[in-house]
């Protein structure tokens, strides 16, 4: 019983890397980590659409973390993580995915006030370690849904 007591007073964070950030994604939230598969481009989409990749004889539309956080693209090819939105499932790009961190709500920081409203936007917070930072994203705010309802409201 104290070990559930114990994982309410901690969170369990799944890192990945994008470029020199560190980010954090929490553990119950994600499906499944397929690696590096192969994704084929989807003509005329928005920029932050990763690619199609196959997932469980399904299509996947990935988006990439890379192109919402307008960097370059990635030379090899990047990890996916397996998210479910709101209209089936998605998957999100990343550079690497990076070990399982255990964080307290005690280190957290909302925004601060400074960031761009992009980032705002995509952004959760963060969690303060002791190596550093770990942005904490919400797949929420990474469904390719939601990103093509703010594109529009953009333009």
């Amino acid at each position: 019983m104290s070990s559930m007591m114990l994982s309410e007073d901690v969170l369990e964070m799944c890192s990945v890397r994008v470029g020199e950030t560190l980010f954090g994604i929490p553990v119950t939230r994600i499906l499944e980590i397929l690696g590096k598969p192969a994704t084929h481009p989807v003509p005329l989409s928005p920029d932050f659409i990763g690619g199609l990749a196959h997932y469980r004889g399904e299509v996947l539309t990935t988006v990439s973390l890379r192109r919402l956080l307008h960097m370059s693209r990635h030379e090899t090819s990047e990890d996916v993580l397996v998210f479910e939105g709101d209209d089936g499932y998605f998957g999100l790009l990343v550079d690497e995915v990076c070990e399982v961190l255990t964080v307290s709500p005690a280190e957290f920081e909302s925004n601060p006030s400074t960031l761009d409203d992009r980032r705002k936007s995509l952004f959760a917070g963060t969690y303060k370690l002791q190596s550093g930072l770990l942005v904490m994203l919400d797949p929420d705010r990474l469904d390719p849904v939601r990103l093509a309802g703010l594109e529009l409201r953009v333009a």
